[in-house]
């Protein structure tokens, strides 16, 4: 006769997780929202210098508008979150912020994942948006690059290509501007070193152009 021994359930993988986690993230309610709140001060500082940089904007806004006013186009290009934005500005242009009107001329480099993936893997990272702005852009156009750290290799490219297609170069970065400062012919460098803050600062910086392209476009 065969004796079964009774063994302990097995606990649950996800539940294991969990507690597990919690053990990890020890801390109260009202901790948590003094976190959240101080996260909030910290992007409403870095907002609240912003207005430093109204007439970097607005000579962004004065070059990307001279070249769509005359036929021109707009690129864009960036990593990650800054590849986010740059498709976030592109898309607020080719369809609508506010108004009703006819698209704006606006394209992320990235846009195309077969083109992205083949230059990245016969060429190297490094090439995939000077490539694509090379096939696309004409002399006369604005590229505009997104580096939290100004030190993209894959942008610093781009601006290269750029300056061999006779293409306007303007730069969105943070902190000192890295590489980037001095070789885009405007860069607007986000007043801060954290990531999360700069790319907070980029997307209301890029809103602001594509609310005034918008008005002074659809007139």
């Amino acid at each position: 006769m065969s004796v079964k021994l009774a063994l302990p359930a097995a606990k649950p993988e996800s539940a294991s997780r969990i507690s597990n986690h919690e053990k990890r993230n020890v801390g109260t309610p009202i901790q948590q929202v003094d976190r959240i709140k101080s996260i909030w001060a910290d992007h409403l500082e870095v907002a609240n210098a912003l207005p430093a940089l109204a007439s970097d904007v607005s000579r962004a806004v004065d070059l990307i508008y001279a070249s769509l006013a005359a036929g021109g186009h707009l690129f864009l290009a960036g990593n990650g979150g800054s590849a986010a934005d740059a498709q976030h500005i592109a898309a607020e242009l080719t369809g609508r912020f506010f108004r009703e009107r006819q698209p704006i001329r606006a394209m992320a480099l990235h846009g195309n994942s077969s083109a992205l993936t083949a230059i990245g893997n016969d060429y190297g990272y490094e090439h995939v948006f000077a490539r694509e702005l090379t096939a696309h852009a004409r002399p006369g156009d604005v590229l505009l690059g997104i580096s939290t750290s100004g030190n993209s290799g894959n942008i610093l490219r781009a601006i290269e290509a750029a300056r061999a297609c006779k293409v306007g170069v303007i730069g969105l970065t943070g902190d000192s501007g890295g590489k980037m400062k001095s070789v885009c012919d405007l860069c607007i460098c986000a007043p801060s070193k954290s990531t999360p803050r700069i790319q907070e600062m980029h997307i209301t910086i890029g809103h602001a152009m594509c609310e005034i392209l918008e008005e002074r476009l659809a007139t």
